[in-house]
Parts: C-alpha cells; sequence; structure tokens
C-alpha cells in the first residue's frame, strides 16, 4: 500500500512503533485504538455512520483493504446497528499483530528475530522507511502547535493518539505537557473520531458492559417495612455507597 493509500490504523501503530526497541507503546489499550481506527476509515469511506452512540452500515461494498473489509462484513452481519464500545470492547483483540503483518507484507516495517533472557523467542519491527514517520508526527506536530484545525484524518489520529495513552510516548516529560494536553483538545475536530476516541476510553474504564441509558445515576429507592428491612443509622453511608 502506497504513501498515499496509508490508513488510520496504519498510521496509528506506525506512530506507536518505537524506533529504538522495536516494539509498539502502549500495546494493550493498542488494540482497542485499532479497532476504533478501523472504524474511522470505514467511515471516511463512506461505508459506515454514526447513529448517536451507535454504527450503522450504510454502504457494505468492500474497500479492497482486506482488514477493513473483514471489519465492515462483522458490522453487516451485526444486521442493526452496534454500539461503538461494544463494537471496539468486542472479541476482535490481537489487531496490533495483524498490522504488523500487514506493514511487514507492504514493506513498511521489516521483522527482527530476538530473544528474551536468552531463551523466549521474541520479534521486533523496525520501520523501513522513517520518513513515513517522521511526516506522520510532523501532521500532529504542526495541529498542536499552529492551533490551526486540522483535516478530518489527523483529527481521528490525534483523537485516537490519545486514547490509548500514546500522549506520554510522544511528548514526554514535564516539557510535553502542554502537548499532551493540546493533543487532547483535538478529540473535537472531528465527530466520528470524537466517538470512536471516547469509546476507546469507555471500554478501558471498565464503562462498556452498561448501556449509555444505564450510566446515569438511579433516582433513590423508597425504603418501606414490607420490602427493605431496616437498616442501623450507622450503616448508612455504606448503603448508599452499595447504591451507587
Amino acid at each position: 500500500m502506497g504513501r498515499s493509500r496509508r490508513t488510520i490504523p496504519e498510521e496509528l501503530l506506525l506512530l506507536a512503533l518505537d524506533p529504538a526497541t522495536g516494539t509498539t507503546a502502549q500495546p494493550q489499550s493498542l488494540d482497542l485504538g485499532l479497532a476504533g481506527a478501523q472504524l474511522v476509515e470505514l467511515a471516511l469511506a463512506g461505508r459506515i455512520a454514526p447513529d448517536g452512540d451507535r454504527i450503522a452500515v450504510v454502504m457494505p461494498r468492500p474497500t479492497g483493504d482486506p482488514t477493513l473489509d473483514s471489519a465492515l462484513e462483522l458490522l453487516r452481519r451485526r444486521g442493526s446497528p452496534v454500539r461503538a464500545v461494544h463494537w471496539i470492547g468486542g472479541p476482535r483483540l490481537g489487531l496490533r499483530q495483524i498490522y504488523l503483518a500487514h506493514l511487514e507484507r507492504c514493506g513498511m516495517v521489516h521483522a527482527v528475530a530476538g530473544q528474551m533472557c536468552g531463551v523466549l523467542p521474541t520479534t521486533r519491527y523496525q520501520a523501513t522507511d522513517t520518513e513515513i514517520s517522521r511526516e506522520i508526527r510532523a501532521r500532529l506536530d504542526s495541529a498542536i502547535r499552529t492551533g490551526v484545525p486540522p483535516d478530518p484524518r489527523t483529527a481521528a489520529l490525534a483523537a485516537l493518539a490519545h486514547a490509548v495513552g500514546l500522549g506520554k510516548h510522544l511528548y514526554p516529560g514535564n516539557e510535553g505537557r502542554s502537548s499532551r494536553s493540546r493533543l487532547r483538545d483535538l478529540i473535537r475536530h472531528d465527530p466520528m473520531g470524537g466517538l470512536v476516541a471516547h469509546a476507546v476510553m469507555d471500554v478501558q474504564n471498565g464503562v462498556a458492559a452498561q448501556p449509555r441509558r444505564d450510566r446515569a445515576p438511579a433516582p433513590p429507592a423508597r425504603a418501606t417495612a414490607s420490602s427493605v428491612p431496616l437498616q442501623p443509622r450507622r450503616t448508612g453511608a455504606m448503603a448508599r455507597a452499595a447504591a451507587h
């Protein structure tokens, strides 16, 4: 896949790839971010569209990208719009390895075999063209530095980078604090990117299991003698904590 055909999942993975170690930053949350990046890419291709906090397939025609088309087909089989948070938190983990293998086939990274502690086999990945990674990083830097609203692809990439925790990898230390803050603020410039980025963070915070309508605090129940045993006054704080 040539330079003009890079997808947001590919760019997110290249951003996360550490050129010094050949490993990826934030590996656990990165799988979630890649699932979200697939949704953004499919939306930009006109295949899906947001429906509130759900994702609806509007054109099931394949894109020609096998990894994206696999996700599109899974969405199509659902038959009805699916909540973004459920999709991202679903059983599609392992996307990091799928995309690393994809980038290797495309010649954008190459695998380097090694060993951990002299025994366990490991594989590290080095970018074959560091210019690509620099160009991706430069787009984020420009959006952060200038304050000019970025294009939808860059805005979505920034939102996902923040959501998976790449801010501290890209802009480390106290000197990078303001850049991390501005990276977070870019989330507002792309509605779809913002939707999936918030869904990624919700999954990490354990919110995915509850429908959005259930996330508001429930009204306090009225205790009656026939339904709820009387509680000693000293346990009232514990009862209130359990209700929440």
